[in-house]
């Protein structure tokens, strides 16, 4: 929200002395944080000044454009007294208008130098302005000019367009919606400074009459109080007064025809929302009511919208003319031949606003103060503010109709103790104070011996319970007076398991060069379509999210791989020549158990409550997913370098259970993302752990990924499940190792992991380690088969083993191989 400090100081008497940022302090104190000050000059330097335009000769251009030479009086603000001629390209003055000259040496927003320079034939000493080259608007198409007494030609122009304005602008929590508006600025520098305080809302009006515009609000709740009222007679070429222009210009709004502009300038006043119809587009009464499921409307952006059976929406009998609260239609919009206007402020149900608008993708100033909250007692105010000013500054003429729907809902009565502000703050604050600083809001307080019951402003929805009411005390109070205690240690036993073993998975996977990284768990269909996955993948159930970030993603995840291969494609994109990241995360598996029951919050669920709300949980394991994409090992001088590769990611998830000292059972599998036949399968004492490979061609390129990519995603809840508390450190034998080498022929099909456990299950104690170190394929093993070479050592702890030991051994392995895999030896 951006404030015009002369704005606020039409509504509160702030003393002389206090300076912008003695304000903008107390402010942020009360809760209203600034985010900057703005000087509306920002980026202008001088001379800027008014000029009267001499002479004004056209002269068409080769180009089919005509220029304007003109000498203009600017005074002795050139330093001369003489003219000052200079080329423009716009139509829109005559000779005899003021209008804003930039001299030479000046500079324009854009860090744009002014400077006399020979154009079209002529040297053009200066500028003479539009609104967009000093940046107080978009309007391009001509230059401002200014009211006949606006100045003598050579005064400064910062005083006469405003820009010695002043312009504060606060970052708005979602509870002081009232921040939204001068208004409610006003209000809290008035506390803050114990200032006089006018409120703008705060004004006589006409009282409800059987004359006005007919209204039917079939749905109350959704919208409570709906007032209507007429000005006939508007001139729709009344330009906007200068002043008006610029004070919505300096609250962030572009100005753009008086009778919109006006309905913009009351709704900053005042902080109602207000809109405006052309009266003779209008057909029949008003309605509001709830939309019927797939009707249709276009909005004043042009957009053909679906609507839902949660929207309201206001109709007549043409149809529906607006989506009530956020934005409206097409059809009854006011433009630039509205001569009669019916003004609706018109109160609406904050929820509704919000999920239309989140539902429909339209964010608008209205819709955001709608759907935060606004006082629903200002509606007859707000419009017959709107009603004065179309008649004041359009030559319009007041009807005497007034039309009235409803009443303001009432505001709950909260009950607080005299105590509360002072055990919660820590503050020594009295009853005397609690009364005066909830006065001091504007809430109604009724006090007796106990505490007090309080009536909160119409305009603060957001308090609504008692310690809400502590923290209105404890801010005017100031949060600054709240004591600094250090607090008592805790008794505790350091980390948790499975917090040293989340370190230890981090500090391996950072060993092996892996990055971790951090994404949004929300997913879509778009994000399943793009791993490839089959409509049937289980991983296609997943949890939908009441109120999701975006449309497009509006569920929980149930895998981190997207996550992460979308940071690795980036910075694949970006020009790093190779990526290891890594994130660990839960997600999230739909449990499929209906709603979990909602139960109040004036006690603790008993334990059958809180198993039925368990019940309801989905189940969030915690996962870990690597993507391994470029270069793995960079080539140098020392040798040729290495892509990442399916090896590489099978490793990562055997380094981890090495650590973790878990035994891991390998299998092939087919399944997406990854490619089929580079896919392997982790299951951890018949448990499924999770998958590793080379990522599938096309996921590589939808992602933006080298081919023969590769990810890992497993189960960590399972790993660390199964992990020993200690690693244990390696064996080291005085004894001399016995060294056997195995080649045994399979079928292509049998995987190297079901060799080697046979392999260590028949070569019995005696096997220290056994390790594959190659693979061939070719005519000598035939067909269909491949020869697997493993490494066995043999290690006896107390004695030397005989050659005759370790060749029982290793025989018993084989056999053991041929049994289970149907192995043969080379």
């Amino acid at each position: 929200m951006k404030a015009p400090l002369s704005w606020i100081r039409d509504y509160v008497d702030l003393p002389a002395t206090v300076t912008t940022e003695q304000l903008t302090d107390r402010l942020t104190d009360l809760g209203l944080k600034l985010e900057a000050i703005h000087s509306a000059a920002d980026g202008i330097t001088g001379p800027l000044v008014v000029g009267k335009v001499l002479t004004m000769e056209p002269e068409p251009q080769k180009n089919g454009k005509t220029i304007n030479w003109c000498t203009v009086d600017v005074g002795d603000a050139n330093g001369t007294g003489e003219p000052q001629g200079i080329v423009c390209g716009a139509h829109n003055f005559a000779p005899g208008d003021l209008v804003v000259v930039i001299l030479p040496g000046g500079v324009l927003p854009g860090n744009f130098e002014i400077s006399a320079r020979k154009t079209y034939g002529h040297l053009s000493s200066g500028m003479i302005c539009s609104a967009r080259e000093l940046g107080l608007g978009d309007d391009h198409d001509g230059i401002i000019v200014l009211p006949a007494d606006a100045g003598q030609p050579g005064t400064d122009a910062f005083g006469v367009l405003g820009l010695d304005e002043e312009v504060i602008e606060f970052e708005i929590n979602p509870d002081r919606a009232y921040g939204l508006s001068l208004r409610g600025v006003a209000r809290e520098a008035a506390l803050a400074f114990d200032g006089t305080y006018r409120d703008p809302a705060l004004r006589s009006t006409p009282a409800a009459n059987g004359e006005g515009y007919e209204v039917v609000v079939d749905d109350p709740a959704g919208c409570p109080v709906f007032v209507a009222r007429t000005v006939t007679g508007f001139d729709p070429s009344a330009t906007t007064p200068a002043w008006l222009a610029e004070r919505i210009t300096h609250a962030g709004m572009r100005p753009i025809s008086l009778a919109v502009d006006i309905t913009n300038y009351v709704m900053l006043e005042t902080g109602r929302p207000i809109h405006g119809y052309d009266l003779d587009k209008l057909q029949g009464p008003i309605r509001v009511r709830r939309a019927a499921e797939g009707e249709q409307m276009t909005t004043l952006d042009g957009a053909k919208r679906v609507l839902s059976p949660e929207d309201l929406v206001v109709t007549d009998d043409s149809g529906i003319i607006g989506l009530g609260g956020v934005m409206g239609g097409e059809t009854t919009e006011m433009s630039a031949t509205t001569t009669n206007v019916l003004v609706e402020a018109a109160h609406w149900d904050a929820v509704s606003m919000f999920r239309t608008g989140k539902r429909h993708k339209i964010s608008s100033e209205a819709g955001k103060r709608n759907e935060r909250g606004v006082d629903p007692t200002i509606c007859e105010a707000a419009a017959d503010r709107v009603v004065e000013l179309l008649v004041e500054l359009g030559g319009g003429t007041a009807q005497p109709g007034v039309t009235v729907v409803g009443t303001p809902p009432a505001s709950p009565q909260v009950r607080i103790g005299y105590d509360l502000p002072a055990r919660v703050s820590g503050i020594d604050i009295d009853s005397e104070t609690v009364v005066a600083h909830l006065q001091a809001i504007g809430a109604t307080v009724d006090a007796d011996a106990d505490g007090v019951t309080v009536t909160p402003p119409p305009w603060r929805p957001d308090i609504t319970d008692p310690f809400d009411l502590v923290e209105e005390v404890v801010r005017i109070v100031g949060y600054d007076q709240v004591p600094s205690v250090l607090p008592r240690e805790a008794a505790g036993r350091g980390l948790t398991r499975n917090q040293h073993l989340r370190r230890r998975i981090g500090r391996t996977l950072a060993g092996a060069g892996c990055v971790e990284v951090v994404s949004f768990p929300f997913v879509g269909a778009a994000t399943f379509d793009g791993l490839g996955l089959p409509a049937d993948d289980a991983r296609r159930h997943t949890v939908p999210l009441a109120n999701p970030l975006s449309a497009e993603e509006p569920a929980f995840t149930t895998t981190l791989l997207p996550g992460v291969l979308k940071a690795a494609g980036r910075n694949v994109g970006r020009g790093a020549p190779g990526v290891a990241l890594f994130e660990t995360a839960t997600v999230a598996f739909p449990v499929d158990r209906g709603p979990a029951p909602i139960y109040g919050v004036d006690r603790r669920p008993d334990p059958a409550e809180l198993d039925k709300l368990i019940e309801a949980l989905p189940l969030q394991p915690l996962h870990l997913a690597v993507v391994l994409a470029g270069e793995r090992e960079r080539g140098g001088w020392w040798g040729a370098g290495r892509d990442a590769g399916w090896a590489d990611a099978i490793e990562i998830v055997r380094i981890l259970a090495t650590e973790l000292g878990v035994a891991i059972e390998t299998s092939q599998t087919q399944l997406m993302p990854w490619h089929p036949g580079r896919c392997a399968s982790f299951s951890v004492a018949g448990v499924q752990l999770g998958h590793a490979g080379e990522l599938h061609p096309q996921v590589c390129a939808h992602y933006g990924l080298p081919a023969r990519s590769a990810a890992v995603e497993i189960d960590l809840d399972v790993l660390m499940a199964h992990a020993t508390a200690v690693t244990p450190g390696p064996a080291f034998s005085s004894l001399p190792v016995a060294k056997e080498d195995v080649a045994l022929v399979v079928a292509h099909d049998v995987p190297s992991s079901t060799v080697e456990a046979a392999l260590r299950e028949g070569a019995g104690d005696l096997l220290e380690s056994v390790r594959l170190f190659d693979v061939y394929t070719g005519e000598q093993v035939g067909e269909g088969k491949k020869s697997l070479a493993f490494a066995l050592r043999f290690r006896a702890p107390d004695r030397t083993l005989t050659e005759a030991e370790t060749s029982a051994a290793r025989d018993a392995a084989v056999a053991r191989a041929a049994e289970v895999a149907g192995a043969v030896q080379r």
